[in-house]
This record gives C-alpha cells, structure tokens and sequence, in this order.
C-alpha cells in the first residue's frame, strides 16, 4: 500500500515539475553542501524527487513551506 501512495506523491511532484518546465541543475553552493555534509561523516543524498522538489522552489513555484511539507509527505509515504 505504501508503494501505492509513494508512486502518486513522486508523480504529483513529477508533473507539477514538468508542468513548469522545471528540472534539476546542480549549482556550485549544492557541491559545496554535498561536499561539506561528506567531510563532516554525514551521508546525505537527495533522490531525484527531493531534487525536483528544490527546483520548484528556486524557481518560485513553491514557498520554503511548501517544499518542505511536499518532501515530508514523500519521505512520510516512502516508508
């Protein structure tokens, strides 16, 4: 069942992604978090999702608030 739920959160964000044309480029300060977080021992990748989910809202299609509570409910219905 959560698989269920997980495929409509991911296509929710997928197409509210493509809808705004928007798609993922990582920028300098990203490698420098990616690089910082691996230094420090922490193991933190974001999945393509999480990452859409940041471009909606560099770009103003979501607010911080937004992001946050749509990741939640990723992660939430990923388990």
């Amino acid at each position: 069942m959560a698989i269920q739920t997980e495929r409509t959160a991911a296509a929710r964000i997928r197409k509210m992604a493509a809808d705004h044309h928007v798609a993922y480029v990582q920028t300098e300060r990203d490698r420098l978090t990616d690089d910082l977080t691996r230094l420090a021992g922490d193991d933190v990748k974001f999945d393509e999702i999480e990452h859409l989910l940041i471009a909606l809202q560099r770009d103003g299609h979501l607010s911080r608030i937004q992001m946050v509570q749509l990741q939640a409910a990723y992660l939430r219905e990923a388990k």
